[in-house]
């Protein structure tokens, strides 16, 4: 591993913030210097370190340096590649520099006058310097944290004290379904088989609360939450709407469009006339944007733009919007309502910090990705019931929308078949933001401070630039077009995207025993078809299915009556 360090420190607006922010907290002048810092891990001994510190603009150095000094390093989370190591990795392979394993962008704070030692391990100090959903801070310059595997995240006792540590949010009923199937099984259960799990059958993956039954003054619906949402749409009456609630954005207003693509062979754009419609989705990101709000206003955006394009078989999103709801600001000059602390934990942001950077993440995404976010809104609301309680958003609201625009001959997926290449698109995730399936099923008051940190994803505009552009080429070869189906990869990760693409599949897991009858209705309520069930004797069902078995095509055959 090679240290080098950047030739000029870095003096810009942020650094001035943050020595004036930095002073006023400790009540004495300090003077604060930064630069970046890089960790090299070069897998050739024949490497050319003067055209690699060029592009650089930085010196080779010894930690040996900072020795004597008053500092503090902040590094990337372990095991995460940063979207500037992706970049900067690839700027460096197209300058012929192709021996780097990792590329580390690290900072370095250096502090000058009257600083205790004390100081340098106070957290609340610390907190003025990195951002705990994406980084790690240091007071040393141990660099074992920078290429080794964290295995502690997956350490295994029971299924009861591993949905503890990890925050799976697995409930008693789960947890009892899963003991039962491994005893059947006469299996253990691996960490990643739960972890797979807790993910696929979470909150953000399975919506078990919009889906389920629920009551008013005691008379309980016969509709659910989730069908509620989805009577606004009725494909008899709503002749506009191609499609909705059924795949990662809704289809609507076709119309003939003269569509701008480039040649495959030229690189030229074309005109094209093609028929096409609006592809429009909105979604939330409640729990990133609450965490750490810059970067998860920014993976809110990003996720609705992968929706987007990954409709039917594949789609293309023009423009965006999003949306905040707080709790009250409370700002210098604004009558402050609550002078108490809420009872909020503390790794939650408040609504002006969230007002302040969650905007700026949303719109610096779409703006990186190349999509403008052309509108938005927020509300605040906070409410003191009495003099110890109040209600207010407190955990926030982030919505993301988008609308596209997606070709006829787009609009619906085709079924995967046995053979089929199964292409992962993107990116390295690494653990980081693969926890965010379950995080969405644990109180907010509950769980790890870490977990929560370590749940979120993070923002890569420039990586899901490049994968729209692969989705696009393949869309304009028009009938050749190469993608099957498609599927977005989000919080749930792998674990529940490679599920989704091979086999959409009827829930019918559960305690209650389910009759034919009762499974071909949840079928037809899933496809938002209505029919007439009509009981048949089996004897005539079988007269039936003989005779229809002789027609070209069958409508039943024997082997499916018995089936």
């Amino acid at each position: 591993m090679i240290l080098l360090e950047s030739k000029k420190k870095i003096n810009n607006k942020l650094t001035k913030d943050l020595n004036n922010n930095v002073t006023s907290f400790l009540g004495i002048n300090i003077s604060i210097s930064m630069s970046y810092v890089y960790f090299c891990d070069i897998n050739s001994k024949f490497f050319d370190h003067t055209l690699f510190c060029k592009l650089l603009n930085a010196d080779i150095i010894s930690a040996d340096k900072y020795n004597r000094k008053n500092f503090l390093l902040v590094t990337p989370r372990q095991g995460v590649e940063t979207p500037w190591e992706s970049k900067a990795k690839d700027i460096f392979y197209a300058c012929g520099i192709k021996a780097l394993n990792r590329l580390i962008q690290a900072k370095i704070f250096e502090f000058t006058g009257e600083l205790d030692l004390k100081i340098l391990k106070n957290q609340q100090f610390k907190e003025f310097f990195y951002d705990k959903m994406t980084e790690y801070i240091y007071d040393n310059f141990s660099t074992s944290h920078l290429n080794s595997k964290d295995k502690s995240l997956l350490k295994f006792d029971n299924i009861n004290t591993f949905n503890d540590s990890m925050g799976l949010g697995l409930n008693s009923k789960e947890i009892e379904y899963l003991k039962a199937g491994y005893a059947s099984l006469r299996q253990t259960p691996s960490p990643e088989e739960l972890m797979m799990f807790g993910q696929v059958n979470s909150e953000h993956c399975r919506h078990k609360i919009f889906n389920s039954h629920w009551s008013i003054d005691g008379k309980e619906l016969d509709l659910t939450m989730f069908d509620l949402i989805k009577s606004t749409f009725d494909p008899e009456t709503n002749k506009n709407v191609i499609k909705a609630y059924s795949d990662n954005g809704a289809i609507t207003s076709e119309q003939s469009v003269e569509i701008p693509r480039i040649e495959s062979l030229s690189s030229a754009y074309k005109k094209n006339f093609t028929r096409a419609a609006a592809v429009i989705k909105a979604e939330t990101h409640n729990h990133p944007t609450a965490i750490s709000p810059k970067p998860g206003a920014a993976t809110g955006s990003g996720g609705e733009i992968r929706d987007e394009a990954a409709t039917g078989r594949g789609a293309k999103s023009k423009a965006g919007t999003s949306g905040y709801i707080v709790s009250s600001l409370n700002y210098e000059g604004q009558k402050i309502i609550n002078k108490k602390n809420a009872g909020y934990p503390s790794r939650i942001s408040n609504a002006l910090q969230i007002m302040i950077d969650g905007p700026l993440g949303s719109s610096s995404f779409n703006n990186e990705f190349g999509r403008p976010c052309l509108s938005g809104f927020f509300r605040t609301l906070e409410i003191m019931q009495d003099k110890n309680n109040f209600f207010g958003f407190h955990k926030p609201l982030m919505i993301a929308g988008g609308l596209g625009q997606i070709e006829s001959k787009n609009y619906f997926k085709n079924d995967a078949e046995n053979g089929d290449l199964i292409i992962v698109l993107g990116g390295p995730a690494m653990l980081i933001g693969l926890g965010g399936g379950s995080s969405s099923s644990i109180n907010s008051k509950s769980g790890r401070e870490d977990l929560d940190f370590a749940s979120v994803q993070r923002d890569n505009p420039e990586m899901q630039r490049r994968c729209q552009e692969v989705i696009d080429r393949c869309i304009y070869l028009d009938n050749k077009n190469p993608i099957v189906t498609i599927h977005d990869v989000g919080a749930g990760g792998l674990s529940n995207a490679i599920p989704e693409i091979i086999n959409e599949t009827i829930e019918c897991i559960g305690p209650e025993v389910l009759s034919f009858k009762e499974i071909l209705n949840k079928i037809l309520k899933s496809i938002r078809k209505k029919r007439i069930l009509i009981p048949i004797p089996l004897p005539i069902a079988k007269m039936t299915a003989v005779f229809l078995g002789l027609l070209p095509k069958p409508l039943l055959t024997s082997d499916q009556l018995i089936l």
